[in-house]
């Protein structure tokens, strides 16, 4: 008989020493043949069962062994536990067993008893907080205590570890003319303009809004455009913290003042992203410092090594993704830079949709983009600038949209008049493939342009949909088109795989859709949107949470086993990116798995008692 079992894996790592002495002491060491139930199906909580050698097999029926006396084939095994893995946990706070777990093969296991098993949640929080069902908890935990040296890293890096720009100053009254020359001559894409005793920032981009959109003299003194709220941080503050206020406050860069508020320079966003990158040759300053449509692509083609390295530092799939978001954002605002000329840019909007437009696009997935451009305009080259684009964008690695949504489709190319009556007949159709269309495009966002064009459109769409009473509950009704793969039990109903867009992230993402739309919040972030609905009290906040958490594990779980496709493969993208492969789940996952998808079943049926929708 084994003295013991492995201590080191949580939960009982998170018990202290005195604890786990305690917790052996109760355990019982028992051997079960294979066919023999552990836990039979409507058993009082006897404790959890702590596997060390064979396989247990969770099923919602008794299997018999036939005459020979060989097991019979189980056909509704929802799960195997081998060695170091538990059960049991559910029936004790449920009161009894609803499964059956018996031996696939010979097996022996540790008994720790519910007494002791309660006694140990009352004296450890932890612990008493691992066992709790709670989405957040159980993935906080673990996330907490993964031992993972990248994370310690990333969480203690300074801003002194990164690139601290030497800022370009300009004196009070040098002209808006003067001040772009030197910008070019120093490569620099801002610059910070004197004026008393303040420094205000100018960007590449109010150079240009100033001299073509507000007709301002180019004698104009520079300081007269600048922005002086200037966001500060220290040398010595957390990289991460950058992180966290660039993203908030939607910018691109932040000045680093000393403790005496002395001037150091400017950190940029694409510096930071570079730190955690797993190549010298630094992604997001090659990307703003491309000049050419081969050093984008160049740029482009390190994103995988990007998120790969994002991932494995531990960071939050929602953080990782609104990072990701920004630099997928600057790819294509170059490009539409690079391939559109800059006298039509006024005068068009490019526009991402679908996950992108919602900043939730992590790998390089299928092209969702469409342009906007003004009534009247004569562009001559329009189809085939942005045929060029779609190709260029394909030559980095985005591949073409299977429904071709894409700028290089006419039917994606469209004036304000059209674009507005599109999403117009959309709202008022019956058919599936519109209201697929129209989800889509409510997700849009621009990019690159006049985003005016965009917002003229957008607020039509809106008036549009609110005086039409019936709109919302028809178009809530996609978000229950697919099967919850759980039985009536809660349990997985396959023990293969299942298509994760399908069976979670879409209803999440579609229910959610429809409520924002239906409550005029224009966010397109689904993470935002839950936070406003919570905020207005229109979904209750621990809904909203264990939404949120849900779908972050959805799309962490996904992004997890793209990677390793796209690794084993050596393509450039993964050409199944929705399959999840239940093999590749490990025990603390697939209870995840199980209890996000219940979330999910929770959230269908409060959208079909909202939405009156019948099936």
């Amino acid at each position: 008989m084994p003295a013991s079992f492995n201590l080191q894996t949580i939960p009982f790592s998170l018990l202290s020493e005195a604890e786990q002495e305690k917790l052996l002491a109760a355990a019982e060491y028992m051997e079960f043949a294979p066919g023999e139930a552990l836990i039979d199906a409507g058993d009082p909580p006897r404790g959890v069962f702590v596997i060390y050698s064979g396989k247990v097999a969770e099923s919602d029926h008794r299997v018999a062994s036939d005459d020979s006396g060989e097991l019979a084939p189980a056909t509704s095994v929802f799960m195997y536990y081998e060695a170091e893995e538990y059960f049991g946990g559910w029936s004790i706070f449920n009161g009894k067993a609803i499964h059956r777990f018996y031996a696939v093969e010979a097996t022996s296991a540790f008994l720790i008893p519910t007494a002791t098993l309660f006694e140990l949640i009352d004296s450890n929080p932890q612990f008493a907080e691992y066992f709790q069902q709670t989405l957040g908890a159980k993935r906080e935990i673990v996330a907490q205590h993964a031992a993972n040296q990248d994370m310690a890293e990333f969480m203690l890096a300074r801003i002194k570890d990164s690139t601290i720009r030497e800022p370009l100053i300009v004196a009070e009254g040098v002209s808006i003319e003067a001040a772009t020359r030197l910008m070019r001559e120093e490569k620099s894409d801002c610059l910070l303009a004197r004026k008393g005793n303040r420094y205000g920032m100018v960007t590449g981009t109010d150079l240009l809004d100033a001299v073509i959109l507000n007709k301002l003299p180019q004698e104009t003194p520079v300081a007269e455009i600048a922005s002086y709220r200037l966001i500060s941080i220290q040398p010595d503050d957390y990289l991460f913290n950058a992180l966290i206020i660039m993203t908030r406050q939607h910018i691109e860069r932040v000045v680093v003042r000393d403790d005496k508020g002395e001037l150091c320079g400017i950190i940029e966003l694409t510096d930071v992203l570079s730190y955690f990158s797993s190549h010298s040759h630094v992604i997001g300053l090659r990307v703003e410092r491309a000049q050419t449509i081969e050093e984008l692509r160049e740029a482009s083609f390190g994103l995988f090594d990007l998120i790969k390295a994002l991932l494995s530092s531990g960071v939050k799939i929602r953080f990782t993704m609104e990072l990701l978001a920004a630099v997928n954002s600057r790819i294509l605002s170059k490009l539409f830079d690079l391939v559109v000329p800059k006298e039509v840019h006024p005068h068009v909007c490019l526009i991402v949709m679908g996950s992108e437009g919602r900043g939730e696009q992590v790998m390089k997935t299928d092209q969702d983009n469409g342009l906007i451009y003004r009534d009247g305009l004569d562009w001559p080259d329009m189809h085939k600038v942005m045929q060029q684009f779609s190709e260029t964008l394909i030559s980095f690695g985005f591949p073409p949209c299977p429904g071709k949504i894409m700028v290089s489709n006419p039917e994606w190319v469209n004036s304000v008049r059209e674009w507005t009556g599109k999403l117009s007949k959309w709202s008022r159709s019956s058919n599936p493939a519109d209201m697929m269309n129209l989800a889509i495009a409510a997700d849009g966002k621009p990019v690159a342009g006049n985003t005016a064009l965009f917002k003229v459109s957008r607020n039509a769409f809106m008036r549009q949909i609110f005086s039409d009473k019936v709109f919302f509950s028809y178009f809530a009704r996609a978000a229950l088109d697919f099967q919850t793969p759980l039985t009536f039990f809660g349990q997985l109903k396959t023990s293969h795989g299942l298509d994760i867009k399908k069976a979670g992230v879409f209803p999440i993402v579609h229910g959610v859709r429809t409520m924002a739309l239906q409550n005029k919040i224009i966010e397109t972030n689904t993470f935002k949107r839950l936070e406003l609905l919570a905020e207005r009290k229109i979904v209750e906040r621990e809904m909203a949470a264990n939404l949120a958490e849900a779908l972050s594990f959805f799309i962490q779980l996904r992004l997890q086993q793209q990677i390793q496709r796209v690794t084993e493969s050596g393509q450039t993208h993964d050409e199944t990116p929705n399959e999840i492969d239940f093999k590749l789940l490990n025990k603390f996952e697939r209870e995840l798995l199980r209890d996000s998808l219940a979330v999910v079943k929770d959230f269908k049926k409060s959208l079909q008692h909202r939405y009156h929708i019948t099936l």
